[in-house]
């Protein structure tokens, strides 16, 4: 780490490494130097981001974009190698990179009231309005068919048929419950496809934590961890930031429901700061949040039956307990659809 720190023009000498736990992916450390500076050294995870590259490039892309826009949202500028580069590669392959740290901010792993819900919900709209023109087609997808929910059924189905741990045989209840639901599953991608709606930039992981607050005010001061921006639905990140956060728990949590309230106050916030959706996009709102709710879960139980390669784990049965998790929320998501919709349509 030493090595890769030298390659970067640091303000002063690194005094200290500490590791940032927070996040499923990626490895994060908090370096602080002699002079005070603080910066956010990042392992970029290979592994689910096969083109590092690429995600710089998209990040280049939007930062050009956006330069002196008066809409523009405030964004993490990663800092270049000495050499230039927009990243560090060691000697084993794996892909570093530097960002300042951002000062007397603030990271929720989940809100601890509406109303910092409501203000992740302002900085992923605007993030989302600024870049409403943008041309989408220059963004490359960081990681192909990300909510292709078809093609996560279809993941699904090869860990089942592959079993290379042996845990099919402990999940039927599970497993019924998901391919029970996979018809309409497929729909938000459906209206994709059929072009119902329009392609956006989409964040993709527009969980609480991916929003820095400033440590007093608690207002947004902008959205992190943009690896997954790409071509996407609106849908996809409002659903996304529900599932996140208008839970009653974690998203390993036992049992978890909808937090209406919580709901509520994402709902008006987020439509506040996006008035160039369309009808249909409106529409398709609640879908999305249970959509990439149930995603969420076939994900983590199809890592559980691969042997858990994708995301980090506590324990040998923490993803199929996101799983349980994630599907104890659509059910609820299920029943509360009316309530759901009704909400979308007040704020309208």
């Amino acid at each position: 780490m030493e090595e890769i720190l030298r390659r970067f023009p640091l303000d002063g000498k690194p005094v200290a490494v500490e590791p940032i736990t927070a996040g499923h992916i990626n490895r994060s450390y908090l370096v602080t130097c002699d002079s005070g500076r603080r910066y956010v050294l990042q392992r970029v995870n290979r592994f689910v981001f096969h083109n590092v590259g690429a995600i710089m490039e998209n990040l280049r892309l939007l930062r050009e974009y956006l330069r002196g826009s008066a809409e523009a949202p405030p964004m993490i500028c990663f800092i270049d190698t000495m050499e230039g580069e927009s990243y560090a590669e060691d000697a084993a392959g794996g892909a570093w990179r530097l960002c300042p740290y951002v000062e007397d901010s603030l990271s929720l792993l989940r809100p601890e009231s509406e109303k910092d819900f409501a203000q992740s919900a302002l900085a992923f709209g605007r993030f989302q309005y600024a870049l409403r023109d943008f041309p989408v087609e220059r963004l490359t997808e960081t990681i192909p068919r990300f909510h292709d929910t078809p093609e996560r059924f279809r993941q699904l189905r090869a860990a089942m048929d592959a079993d290379p741990c042996g845990r099919r045989s402990e999940l039927g209840r599970e497993l019924d419950f998901a391919l029970a639901r996979e018809e309409r599953a497929a729909r938000l991608q459906n209206c994709r496809e059929r072009g119902e709606v329009p392609l956006r930039v989409t964040h993709n992981d527009t969980k609480m934590s991916n929003v820095l607050l400033d440590a007093q005010t608690r207002r947004a001061l902008c959205v992190i961890d943009l690896d997954t921006v790409m071509p996407g639905l609106s849908a996809y990140d409002f659903g996304d930031a529900i599932r996140a956060g208008a839970a009653t728990g974690a998203e390993d949590g036992a049992g978890i429901r909808l937090n209406l309230a919580y709901y509520a106050a994402f709902s008006r916030a987020f439509l506040s700061a996006c008035p160039h959706l369309t009808a249909r996009e409106r529409e398709l709102l609640p879908l999305g949040a249970w959509t990439m709710t149930l995603e969420c879960g076939i994900r983590f139980l199809t890592d559980y039956l691969s042997g858990d390669p994708y995301f980090a784990i506590d324990h040998p049965t923490h993803n199929l307990e996101r799983a349980r998790a994630q599907f104890s929320l659509a059910a609820d998501m299920e029943r509360r659809r009316d309530d759901m919709r009704d909400l979308i349509i007040k704020f309208t």
